[in-house]
This record gives C-alpha cells, structure tokens and sequence, in this order.
C-alpha cells in the first residue's frame, strides 16, 4: 500500500490547522460523506471542511458498517475523498484498524499519508461494546498523537469518540472521566454519538475540557440548538448515505413498478456532477 500523501506537506500542514480553527472559532458543520463524488458534492454545497463516515464508506464499498473495513480498504478510501476537494477531510477511523496502540499509530500513519487533516478514534473494541479501558484508550490516542508528530503532521486534529452513551455501558460521570483521560492524551475534541439532551449536552460542554462533537439526527436539536449548548462540532454519520441510497431505491422502484422515472426531478444535472471532476 502506498502511504505518499496526494498533497505537499506544507499543503496538508494548512488544511490541519484551517480544521483546527473552525472548532476553535465558531461551530463547524459536518455533513458527512461516504466517497469522493459525495464529498465533492458536499463541497460545492458550502462545507468549510469534509468529514467522512465509516459506514457510509462501508456500503459503498459492499460492506456493512462496524469496523469491518480492513485498514488498507480505509485508507485508500480516505486517499480518494482528500483528493477529490480543496478542504480538509477529517477521517472516521473507527477503532484505529486493530485493538493495540501500535495498530492506531500506523493507520494514523496511513492516513496522514491519505491526506487527512483529521482523523476520529473510538473506544469500541466491537460494535456494541465492549470498550477499552480508559488507560488502553488513553495509550492509544497517545499514540496517535505520536504517530501524527513522526508523519510530519504534529496539527493533525484527533478527535476522540466515546460509545459510553451510545451503547448504553455508563452515564455522563464515565464520559466526564473518559474526556478527561483523553485529553491529557492529547486528544482535541470529543465526539459523544447517542446525547442529543440539551440540557446534558450543555453541562457536559460546560465541565469537559474538550470541544464537543454531537451527531445531529433527523427530528433532533437543529444546529442553533446545539450551538447554543455549547456544542462546537456537529456532525450526521450515515445520515447523508441513507438519504442518497433512500432516494436511489425510490427512483428504481418506480421505474421498475409504474415504469415512470419521476422521483429524481430536482435531481442535480448531468454536466453539474461531471464538472465536479473537471478541471
């Protein structure tokens, strides 16, 4: 597997620290892609930055969702996307493509070779649970930080994501003591998949070091809601996927049933996707 970088290292070197400026100076909005025609898409759409979604990626490339991906599949993944825009691209790297700290540094690695600006990292060992212990979690990211600094990229934005909430293995004293761990590692943010209470949200803004990522979910808190929380990041996992796919099927049944092909009126035209990919 290659590990060159599609960009100059003073190139990747300013997506990083332009990703790190938009947490760090107002609320950075996410709508997350899953290949490179969705993130040059999300781009000409307004995005200041792209983040892509594991399971997003996962479908696309026939698999399902839940760390499945081998890392070489990710990263070559991640590499298409990085190219395909002008921004940055913040990675969803799962669990970091094995369980020791080693296997996170060289996916780390790899995609800093991809030309990511960011990567996220979770404390799953397996969907559903179980999690790392928050010293395994901890060593980790430490090593992500340490892989980030030896690749050339010591900007890169690690943004730590914890399933406490998500899969139901504790309450927001063990996320408060998991960001705290994770940021003496030398994470940059905390992504919390599963809180979507203001009220919660808003206290756990308020007593963690940490930006806070929350994942926005169709019939949820809007973004001025979460912004208002205190929420600095917010992003929408497979949300944008499951529309583009809801959408696909929808079109197909139609034609397949009535033998019409109405359902994609408003659809983006032919030359406006093609000049995407153009230039």
């Amino acid at each position: 597997m290659s590990t060159s970088s599609p960009l100059q290292p003073s190139t990747l070197r300013a997506r990083a620290e332009r990703l790190r400026a938009l947490v760090a100076d107002g609320v950075l909005v996410l709508p997350n892609a899953w290949d490179a025609g969705s993130a040059a898409v999300i781009a000409a759409a307004g995005a200041a930055a792209i983040a892509t979604t594991s399971g997003g990626v996962s479908w696309s490339l026939g698999r399902g969702d839940g760390q499945r991906l081998d890392r070489a599949t990710a990263v070559e993944a991640a590499r298409r996307v990085a190219a395909a825009v002008d921004l940055p691209v913040t990675v969803d790297a799962e669990g970091g493509y094995g369980p020791s700290a080693d296997d996170v540094a060289e996916t780390v690695r790899a995609l800093v070779g991809a030309g990511a600006a960011g990567v996220n990292l979770e404390d799953s060992a397996a969907p559903g649970g179980p999690l790392f212990t928050v010293e395994e979690q901890a060593g980790r990211l430490r090593a992500a930080r340490s892989a980030a600094e030896a690749a050339g990229l010591p900007e890169l934005l690690v943004n730590a994501r914890t399933d406490v909430l998500l899969f139901g293995l504790g309450g927001l004293d063990e996320v408060l003591v998991r960001a705290e761990a994770y940021a003496a590692a030398g994470a940059d943010g905390l992504f919390v998949p599963g809180l979507l209470d203001l009220e919660a949200l808003a206290e756990l803004c308020a007593r963690t070091p940490l930006p806070v990522n929350a994942m926005a979910v169709a019939g949820g808190p809007g973004v001025a809601e979460l912004a208002a929380a205190g929420v600095r990041r917010i992003s929408v996992g497979t949300a944008l996927a499951q529309f583009a796919y809801t959408a696909a099927r929808r079109a197909a049944a139609e034609l397949l049933g009535p033998g019409a092909l109405t359902e994609p009126v408003g659809a983006l035209g032919y030359g406006d996707v093609d000049a995407l990919f153009r230039g």
